[in-house]
Order: C-alpha cells, then sequence, then structure tokens
C-alpha cells in the first residue's frame, strides 16, 4: 500500500468511525458498518456497507428515510475527511445480519466478497 493509499485509508476510518457512532444512537437496529475499497480506483470503488440486525429493522429506516439520514452523515464526515463520493447511491449499500445468516451461514468474508471492489 502506497503511502497517500495509507493516508486516505486512515482518514476513511476515521470519518466512517464518526458516522457510526452517530448512527448507533439515532437509527434503530442499525449495528455496524464497513467499507471497501481498491486504491487503484478511489474514489470510484468506494463502497460503505451498512449493516442492520435484522430486515425489518432495513424495511423501517427505509420507510422512515433513515437510509437519507445515512447518506448526509457519510457525505458530512468524508467531507470534513478532505474525501469525497461521487455517486453515492454506487456507494453506499444496505445489508443486515439476517440477510447474511440466511445465505452466507453468517460469514461476512464470503458475503462482503461479492461486492469485491476491482
Amino acid at each position: 500500500m502506497k503511502k497517500s493509499d495509507k493516508k486516505i485509508e486512515k482518514a476513511l476510518r476515521e470519518a466512517l468511525t464518526q458516522v457510526c457512532e452517530s448512527a448507533l444512537g439515532e437509527v434503530s437496529g442499525f449495528v455496524w458498518l464497513t467499507h471497501l475499497v481498491n486504491f487503484n480506483h478511489f474514489p470510484d470503488s468506494l463502497k460503505i456497507i451498512c449493516v442492520f440486525e435484522k430486515d425489518e429493522d432495513l424495511i423501517s429506516a427505509r420507510e422512515s428515510k433513515q437510509d437519507e439520514y445515512f447518506g448526509r452523515l457519510i457525505v458530512d464526515e468524508l467531507n470534513r475527511a478532505g474525501l469525497s463520493i461521487k455517486n453515492l447511491g454506487q456507494s453506499i449499500l444496505f445489508d443486515t445480519e439476517e440477510a447474511c445468516e440466511r445465505s452466507h451461514n453468517g460469514k461476512w468474508n464470503e458475503r462482503l466478497h461479492r461486492l469485491t471492489v476491482h
């Protein structure tokens, strides 16, 4: 990893930690988030995955426009870190612990592998 990639990764981690901490207190059913990135294609390759406990939690969050809240929160924190994403709709994804258990026996590494950024 190049020095510039390490700086971007650190900024991403710090910004997304802030997003996570804020969302944990505001969004019912939200449990964690992670990100995937290929630095050779940053920022286009960035994927941020927001994970909810149950499918019904995610449905409820979308109905109450909490997905839009996540978008605003992520954009704000990334901007504060000097980073930006071009296509918010393709960069932010939502998933559930329940869906991972159902489809991948709870193995997040396998589930996230399908999102591997090229």
